[in-house]
């Protein structure tokens, strides 16, 4: 078998810095598991964004590709697992209207890892609106983690766009994902087709 790629695609004023790419990058390399690991840096414009990980993706075409997407890396992962047949996405607090959410956000902007300095536009939203996808023709491709206590995100969104994926809802948490380490043993058995989910006890709001 062709050793996997597992990908992480941050979000919103994120990087490769991130807690859960960390996170995810370190219990791969203390449990030795096979697989390869990218974590790239993503552009602040979508359209380029999507070509970076549409590079990385197109580049191990008879390899299993797993993105982990975290909020608005969510919204990008789906666009892509319905574009190519080899990929599978776990989606972490996913961004199911981020066209309509960074409204709020026009103007000046500073990356909260790089301090990269930019301006989000409305072509900026136009990007983002022209890679939704409204329907999802394949469910079975995607692992829903959300907690219900997102501070940015309306959790119900995701839970109603994934209606026919498996989910692990979880009571309190955060936008950030609290104990995202807990959940990285259920990622690992989806991305080999396999839903293993512990029970989705309450948590305290970080």
């Amino acid at each position: 078998m062709q050793t996997p790629l597992f990908i992480y695609v941050h979000g919103f004023n994120s990087s490769p810095s991130s807690i859960k790419a960390q996170l995810l990058g370190q219990y791969l390399r203390e449990a030795q598991i096979d697989v390869d690991y990218e974590v790239p840096e993503l552009s602040h414009w979508p359209a380029q964004a999507i070509k970076q990980l549409e590079t990385l993706i197109e580049a191990v075409p008879d390899r299993p590709v797993t993105l982990i997407g975290s909020s608005l890396g969510g919204y990008y992962s789906t666009w892509l697992a319905e574009k190519y047949s080899h990929v599978r996405v776990v989606l972490v607090n996913p961004a199911v209207r981020p066209y309509a959410l960074l409204e709020d956000w026009l103007g000046e902007n500073e990356n909260l890892y790089t301090h990269e300095h930019y301006v989000l536009t409305r072509d900026h939203l136009r990007q983002l609106l022209e890679i939704n996808c409204e329907q999802i023709r394949n469910p079975s491709r995607y692992l829903l983690l959300t907690q219900t206590d997102d501070e940015t995100l309306d959790y119900r969104e995701a839970v109603d766009k994934f209606a026919g994926s498996p989910q692990f809802v979880q009571p309190g948490g955060s936008h950030g994902f609290d104990r995202f380490q807990d959940l990285i043993p259920a990622i690992l058995a989806f991305s080999q087709g396999r839903v293993e989910l512990p029970p989705a006890e309450p948590l305290e709001a970080s």
